[in-house]
């Protein structure tokens, strides 16, 4: 690796470690959908386990990992191939512990994930404690002392809307099941599963271990893949392309349920590519500040190159954060601002292609990164400098004591307007593009309006 690749990669190590695009997805994905009439206006659906799911269609999954497998390597640059000995091959004698595992691992996600039986409910609906669900029992990673996660537990049979598997399965990708999947993770399936040393950030780290899941790199200059060809190692056309084939099997074959679940699994990714730091390494900079960085850093001079680090990860985790606060806010108060309009605007899903293989990268992804300089100019002159200007200040430390709707209070009305009719804009094309990747999996799934 050169010298300017490892300066990137070590950009990458630290940025990568706000992997989280939205934070709590759910939130928009109510919004999102809750007036989409193939959503809406779909009748609730039993509860199945996914052992269940599993057993009944064994032949037809193992048929369908192997067809994606083949896709993989045929239309993903730097794809590894799946390791044979992970093929999923039915076998109905085995136990649906044994099945289940067959399955996690020949997708290559963590073998430990929950796939647990829950909705996040609508935060606007008053939560029922007695069904409450311990984080633990969803998530495999240690909840963040500012959680706004509420889990309510399903029994099989049970009756769900679409609403809320899709909305809450949207948010389920961030709890766990990208993690450590790589050779030099400490992990056990990371040493099988053939991905090879990560990509880009801290393998210790594990939130960083699953960015280049949730991350797509597709659209910098051609000088910077030709220094850094290894942020082309990224997956999330991959997973995407798993869980809405993984939604259409279900769907045909009789089990609604999990063609709703995975349905929202995919989602998940191609809204993560709607964020601009998720879909350009630098937002705001350009080239040519990246190689003047890098030139320093290799000069002995790494000031310039961490102090980046840092307003990065900040700006980042900043928007995200106020995001995620008006959005509770607005349902907890039951309000409806010019951001929830923004994602239940359905007139704008036309205004893009159709959903097709190239949708998440070549609309998606190309969105998000040529907004990057307007947002990261929109957030510099609307959020209080310390956040976004200040490279001693990291907001990553102290992010669960710091309230941005009580400090945005504190600032001028017309700048907190100017942020949220960019946030808006964001929100916009998150549920625009969530609706029309949904609509192409029920297509495929044979479900009509």
């Amino acid at each position: 690796m050169t010298r300017f690749a490892l300066t990137l990669a070590g950009l990458l190590s630290l940025c990568s470690s706000a992997a989280l695009a939205w934070g709590n997805h759910s939130f928009a994905a109510y919004r999102a959908f809750e007036r989409m009439p193939e959503v809406a206006n779909a009748a609730p659906v039993p509860v199945q386990s996914l052992e269940a799911f599993l057993k009944a269609e064994e032949k037809a999954i193992e048929a369908l990992l192997k067809e994606q497998e083949a896709w993989a390597s045929a239309n993903l640059e730097y794809y590894p191939a799946r390791p044979a000995v992970l093929a999923f091959v039915a076998n109905p004698a085995r136990s649906d512990e044994a099945r289940r595992l067959a399955f996690l691992m020949a997708l290559r996600v963590a073998p430990n994930s929950k796939l647990a039986l829950y909705v996040q409910p609508d935060p606007q609906i008053p939560f029922n404690e007695a069904r409450a669900l311990p984080h633990s029992a969803v998530n495999t990673l240690p909840e963040p002392a500012d959680s706004t996660h509420r889990f309510a537990k399903l029994a099989l049979g049970e009756s769900v809307t679409p609403l809320e598997i899709v909305a809450s399965a949207s948010d389920e990708p961030d709890y766990g099941l990208d993690i450590n999947l790589w050779g030099d993770s400490p992990s056990d399936w990371g040493k099988v599963y053939g991905f090879g040393p990560l990509s880009f950030g801290n393998p210790a780290v594990n939130f960083a271990t699953q960015s280049p899941f949730h991350m797509g790199f597709f659209h910098e200059s051609r000088v910077i893949y030709l220094a850094a060809p290894f942020l082309k190692k990224t997956f999330p056309l991959w997973r995407v392309h798993q869980y809405t084939g993984l939604a259409a099997l279900a769907w045909r074959s009789g089990h609604p349920y999990w063609g709703w679940r995975f349905a929202g699994l995919a989602l998940h990714y191609v809204q993560d590519l709607t964020q601009p730091y998720h879909a350009s390494v630098s937002p705001g900079d350009g080239t040519l500040k990246l190689i003047g960085t890098n030139l320093l850093a290799m000069a002995g001079m790494p000031r310039m190159k961490n102090e980046l680090v840092v307003l990065l990860s900040n700006r980042h985790l900043a928007l995200e954060k106020y995001q995620r606060q008006l959005l509770r806010h607005a349902a907890l108060t039951k309000q409806s601002t010019a951001i929830e309009e923004a994602l239940r605007n359905g007139q704008r899903d036309a205004s893009y292609p159709a959903w097709s293989e190239r949708y998440t990268r070549d609309v998606v992804a190309r969105e998000a990164h040529d907004y990057g300089v307007e947002l990261s100019d929109t957030l510099m002159a609307t959020l209080p400098p310390r956040f976004v200007s200040d490279p001693a200040f990291d907001f990553g430390v102290k992010e669960a004591q710091i309230d941005i709707l009580a400090e945005l209070g504190k600032q001028d009305p017309t700048q907190r307007a100017q942020l949220d009719a960019a946030i808006a804009k964001l929100l916009g094309h998150f549920g625009a593009h969530s609706r029309n990747v949904l609509r192409g999996a029920l297509q495929a799934g044979g479900l009509r309006p």
